[in-house]
């Protein structure tokens, strides 16, 4: 990252407290990371932040409920519905009125919800193999969701655990750093297992053709947690969609192609 980091914290709905941090300036980008133990909105886009930031964005990292710094309730269930009523309500805290949502995995999904719920919120939407398009069967028959939710399920979870789980989200393993490893395992540690194994999504897939906005999708090929059959789903539902698609890489597009979807996304935003 090129510029500083600015956090703010928000008190929302159920007294939970949902923690952005921000960078830049300009026209409003948020960035929401997917889920998985020690997910967060820093971890997940640190490779991109700085690039919108340095070409006159505003970038918005949210933790989504249940992640990085944010409230970790338990004995709950981790609905789409709770996580995209509190990310709105601490986005319009934070002062946003129009933004464009960047969102990777569940993060896509959330997207895809606060652009059905407040479409005059969302100006644009990118979306890099963005979930809640299937049903939660066909999610768990994906390799990296099962392996995902039987590691952190257990009473054993550790830090190669969560290497080993960090090392299914991309193709190459040399993405997989060792202060990426720890920064995430620091956040798991802290985190309930009902932020997984309660997550309960409902397939949006029928109303893909209600989003009117501009939409760019990515999506790795190796892809081992969402089924690439999502692509048609959008053509064949959305008037306006557009995606770019990369051999050789797996569910962290933005980590993997981090060069390329940069200046492929903010091409978009500035098109």
């Amino acid at each position: 990252m090129t510029k500083d980091i600015r956090h703010s914290s928000y008190r929302v709905s159920g007294g939970h407290e949902i923690v952005i941090a921000e960078t830049g300036g300009g026209p409003a980008v948020v960035f929401i990371h997917g889920s998985g133990p020690g997910a967060s909105g820093l971890s997940n886009f640190r490779q991109n932040a700085g690039y919108f930031a340095d070409n006159g964005f505003r970038v918005v990292l949210p933790d989504l409920i249940g992640y990085g710094g944010s409230s970790k309730p338990e004995g709950i269930d981790y609905t789409l519905e709770l996580f995209t009523d509190t990310l709105h309500e601490a986005l319009v805290a934070h002062g946003l009125d129009k933004v464009v949502l960047v969102g990777n995995s569940l993060g896509g999904g959330i997207a895809i919800q606060m652009a059905l719920d407040h479409p005059e919120f969302v100006e644009r939407l990118i979306l890099m193999a963005p979930g809640c398009i299937e049903e939660r069967e066909e999610y768990f028959k994906m390799p990296g969701i099962a392996g995902m939710v039987s590691s952190f399920g257990g009473p054993d979870f550790n830090e190669e655990e969560q290497r080993r789980l960090i090392t299914n989200l991309v193709h190459d393993p040399v993405h997989v750093k060792d202060a990426l490893v720890k920064e995430r395992f620091a956040v798991a540690r802290t985190q309930p297992k009902d932020v997984i194994v309660r997550m309960r999504t409902p397939n949006l897939r029928p109303r893909l053709g209600e989003l009117k906005m501009p939409i760019l999708l990515f999506w790795g090929r190796n892809e081992r947690f969402m089924p690439l059959s999502g692509i048609d789903y959008f053509f064949d539902s959305c008037d306006d969609v557009r995606c770019i698609t990369f051999n050789g890489t797996g569910h962290w597009v933005q980590v993997e192609k981090a060069d390329e979807f940069n200046r492929h996304a903010v091409a978009f935003l500035r098109g």
